[in-house]
């Protein structure tokens, strides 16, 4: 019968080659996407599945500083989300006031 750690290794092991599954499908989304939102919501995956693999890589390597970067990397890839829906959303009223004529301006 294999000891808790090294249970705990390869479920990490297997872990993160799944979250690397996801991360490049979810580049593949991020690549073709048809739309501008579903670019937004790819990059949003792609952060998160980071975020986890990061978690993983603390679990398995036992170091700390892996989770103190992933909670970094969370608030700016939130923060960038953010922006990036923002400017989509700005871009499309500008585009619906362009539309209107001169009657539409502020």
């Amino acid at each position: 019968m294999p000891s808790s750690g090294s249970f705990l290794s390869i479920a990490a092991m297997i872990t993160i080659n799944l979250l690397l599954v996801g991360a490049i499908l979810a580049m593949v989304r991020l690549v073709r996407g048809p739309d501008r939102a579903d670019r937004i919501v790819a990059l949003d995956m792609f952060s998160l599945l980071v975020v986890a693999i990061l978690a993983a890589l603390a679990i398995l390597t036992g170091e700390s500083t892996y989770v103190d970067v992933a909670i970094v990397y969370a608030l700016v890839a939130f923060l960038g989300t953010v922006a990036l829906a923002r400017f989509l959303e700005r871009s499309a009223q500008r585009r619906r006031d362009s539309s209107t004529g001169p009657e539409g301006e502020r």
